[in-house]
């Protein structure tokens, strides 16, 4: 799915614009799953965390779904409205995966996940790299989970969305 967020503090704003499709799991800020590998049941929601931290290794969905050469990402773009200059808009992308490991668990190897930043300068403010990188994290995160909540169902294979499963 698509999704975005935005949040202004102290006359700056962030915003985050994702597309997610990550092997691990979409967690609510609760921390319970919303979306991710399936227990054998194919419909109920497996904690790939706490399978993976049992022993139990991949679980089936996330061996599945990494056998989709491609098929799962997150990547997205940050945006400011404060200026920075490269190196600080370089830094702003890193302090902003902050928001994968908050709503995605476990982050894996197969996700590809990649994140821009950009900066517009168009508020006239310089920004504060500690306050726009938890900004950044913050927007990331609820993006992802934005993402999710919108995302519709694959056909093939055939993956319902967590709105037909009804876990969003």
């Amino acid at each position: 799915g698509i999704g975005s967020a935005s949040c202004t503090v102290g006359g700056v704003t962030v915003a985050a614009l994702v597309a997610a499709n990550p092997v691990g799991d979409v967690r609510a800020d609760d921390g319970r799953v919303i979306a991710g590998a399936r227990a054998a049941d194919g419909r109920g929601l497996l904690d790939s965390t706490r399978a993976l931290l049992a022993g139990n290794g991949p679980a089936p969905a996330m061996a599945a779904m990494t056998g989709l050469a491609g098929s799962a990402t997150t990547i997205g773009v940050v945006a400011t409205d404060a200026r920075l200059d490269k190196a600080q808009a370089s830094r702003l992308a890193t302090l902003a995966h902050h928001g994968l490991s908050r709503a995605v668990s476990p982050l894996t190897q197969h996700d590809g996940d990649t994140l821009f930043a950009l900066a517009t300068g168009g508020s006239g403010l310089a920004g504060e790299l500690s306050l726009l990188g938890a900004m950044a994290a913050d927007c990331v995160a609820r993006a992802i989970r934005h993402a999710v909540v919108h995302a519709t169902s694959l056909a093939e294979p055939a993956i319902p969305s967590a709105r037909e499963l009804g876990t969003a």
